[in-house]
């Protein structure tokens, strides 16, 4: 279930489930109360007093079906809400349904119950709360009190993970059929707690008139475009991939993309070095091959010449004048030969054209089969200008915008790293973990994406794959984790997903 559905195309899931049939609109409100009632049942066996927040739309009617299952198991409720479902709507017959008292949200009070169920509004949810509704958000919030959202806590956004005014601290979230990008963006993903996908009787097939375009980075989603060895492979079959160091003083960058592109499968790896570098380059590299290069000519010859497959500039680089004469040839077919398949810009090479971003965009134009950038939020917003600093963008949005402007595939990183091809795909990590914030870690996924590419992944699978297993390697190894100990987890990551 890695589809994430926004909330326009939750809405037509449930369209097309209804006329579909067996199941009407009030069908499928009773089967998500009755998930709701189980969970709460399980996980909070020995709970006192609920209150059941309720609001006008369907997750209110969600709320009142929830109330009546858990009057009949027993328990202790009380459902408050502000306005009654409107005339017609489902939500109004599982009001009726409901027999018990509702009070008003105004004499609703956090100390007098243990465990609250927040029905006040979904995913679909587009303006701020406030008034009543935002001062019992905080108050719930500052006591502490366990709350169980139902589809997403109030106050975020389904669309954009963003929080509208205010949103509840889910310890639980239980929504329905998929996920939406709001569960899985931050902070709205913070703010969810445990997430559980409840199957209410939506059949799978609706999905292929909704044909979605957003996905959560599962190996689900590009282990089936993982390279796999053939028994007459050969090094330079398994690829061949160019890194190109920065100065003296700046090798150990490259070194770490090198490193991970051979760890990732790529059958020889290359370090382009100018020639101030070559020693201390020399003293560290065994496998790693060493080529000098002082200017673009060297370098385009040696990736023509040599088969290189896919190239890393911009770690640990530093000559931002340079790396605007190489990008440009970089992207040139005509000049790399028909073997370059991808280039992989990251950290200086994406700095060096905050001031002429088009210069980039426009040799994107022409590029060769793969361009992947890798921007943090700073980057991305010197890159991108208006895209990253607009307000009315989710990160989802930002991503998808940038890829077609650069004709690249984007890696937005961050704790909710979106990665973003030209045709609309994107996808949403979610195996981060803080320890990757250490120096380095960077660019040891660049050079994973660009062994990735060597090896004929399609760009936009090599980038979530990076993502993915690069997460996967920092969780493994835990606490104590410096960016030299990636490339080293990833055969245990390999072998893990059956990649023997």
């Amino acid at each position: 279930m890695h589809e994430l559905l926004t909330p326009m195309e939750m809405g037509e899931a449930d369209r097309l489930a209804i006329a579909a049939g067996p199941c009407d609109g009030y069908a499928l409100m009773r089967n998500a109360g009755a998930v709701i009632a189980q969970a709460v049942l399980s996980r909070f066996p020995d709970a006192g007093r609920i209150a059941i927040l309720c609001g006008p739309g369907n997750n209110g009617g969600d709320g009142y079906v929830v109330a009546k299952l858990l009057e009949e198991a027993g328990l202790d409720v009380a459902c408050f809400r502000n306005h009654a479902p409107r005339e017609g709507s489902d939500a109004l017959l599982a009001a009726a349904d409901y027999h018990g008292p509702v009070h008003l949200l105004d004499n609703f009070t956090p100390g007098d119950f243990e465990l609250v169920i927040d029905a006040l509004y979904g995913a679909g949810l587009s303006r701020p709360i406030d008034g009543i509704e935002r001062l019992i958000v905080e108050a719930v919030n500052a006591s502490g009190m366990p709350v169980v959202a139902v589809d997403l806590p109030s106050g975020v956004s389904g669309a954009s993970g963003a929080v509208l005014g205010a949103a509840f601290e889910a310890m639980l979230t239980v929504t329905f059929f998929r996920k939406k990008p709001g569960h899985v963006l931050q902070p709205g993903r913070d703010r969810c707690g445990e997430i559980v996908v409840a199957d209410i009787g939506i059949r799978e097939n609706v999905l292929d008139a909704i044909t979605p375009q957003c996905f959560e980075n599962t190996p689900y989603l590009w282990l089936r475009a993982f390279p796999t060895l053939s028994n007459d492979t050969h090094k330079y079959r398994r690829g061949h991939v160019a890194v190109f160091s920065g100065g003296p003083t700046a090798t150990g960058a490259a070194r770490l993309s090198a490193r991970a592109a051979a760890r990732i499968g790529a059958g020889a790896v290359t370090v382009l070095s100018p020639p101030d570098a070559l020693l201390v380059n020399a003293a560290h590299l065994t496998s790693i091959m060493l080529r000098k290069t002082e200017s673009v000519a060297d370098a385009v010859d040696f990736i023509r010449d040599r088969k290189v497959f896919s190239a890393v500039l911009g770690p640990g680089f530093g000559d931002a004048a340079r790396i605007c004469a190489l990008v440009p040839a970089l992207l040139d077919r005509h000049q790399t030969g028909e073997a370059f398949k991808g280039l992989v810009l990251d950290a200086d090479a994406l700095t060096a054209f905050e001031d002429n971003p088009h210069m980039l965009f426009d040799a994107a134009g022409k590029h060769v089969d793969a361009l992947v950038l890798t921007p943090h939020e700073g980057e991305f917003q010197r890159l991108f200008g208006s895209i990253g600093v607009d307000p009315t963008l989710s990160k989802l949005e930002k991503a998808r915008a940038a890829a077609r402007r650069a004709n690249a595939v984007i890696i937005y990183k961050g704790p909710d790293t979106v990665i973003a091809a030209p045709d609309g795909r994107v996808a949403i990590n979610t195996n981060a973990t803080p320890l990757l914030a250490t120096a380095g870690s960077g660019d040891v996924l660049a050079g994973m994406v660009a062994g990735m590419l060597a090896q004929g992944m399609p760009a936009f699978e090599a980038a979530t794959a990076a993502v993915w297993l690069h997460a996967d390697a920092a969780k493994r190894f835990g606490p104590g984790l410096i960016a030299e100990d990636l490339p080293e987890m990833l055969p245990e990551v390999l072998v893990g997903l059956g990649l023997n």
